[in-house]
């Protein structure tokens, strides 16, 4: 099986200028937790949900998040994603077999990889998308398990 078949290509990105707010917007809106770092087409970094509430500090912190005098309304500080994204990303391609990328992911302890043709960004494999694979085949494994020893049973 090749990173190809597990990957989502409909992937969210940030550049290093915008505002870490659009990253805590896409994070909680769009319900995902890695988001690619692209400038002029090219990856150059990724910023995960652990790095965006590092950033924010603790929740009394107030250098991170200001709310307004009754507490109604939070808004998130004006800071860049180049301040708080991590470069040197580990990439694969499409035509990476994805027990090498599960191997990578597990090796350097990260949570997605950044599916690659060249510079160019194509796509995301997330540790949610080997979990969902492996799922499957765990499933059809213990269905033909089951289904063997019900046919020894009648034998």
């Amino acid at each position: 099986m090749r990173v190809a078949e597990l990957m989502t290509s409909k992937v969210f990105t940030v550049e290093p200028h915008d505002l870490i707010d659009r990253v805590f917007f896409l994070i909680h809106y769009e319900k995902i937790r890695h988001l690619p770092v692209v400038e002029k087409g090219k990856l150059v970094g990724i910023v995960s949900d652990r790095d965006l509430y590092k950033a924010l500090g603790p929740k009394s912190n107030s250098n991170a998040v200001e709310s307004n005098k009754d507490n109604t309304q939070l808004h998130v500080v004006s800071q860049k994603v180049a301040h708080i994204m991590h470069r040197g990303v580990y990439t694969v391609t499409a035509d990476t077999p994805a027990s090498e990328a599960a191997a990578m992911m597990a090796e350097h302890r990260i949570g997605a990889l950044p599916v690659v043709d060249g510079a160019k960004l194509i796509g995301i494999l997330s540790a949610t998308d080997i979990l969902r694979v492996f799922s499957k085949l765990e499933k059809a494994r213990e269905a033909r398990e089951n289904h063997i020893a019900e046919g020894q049973t009648k034998g």
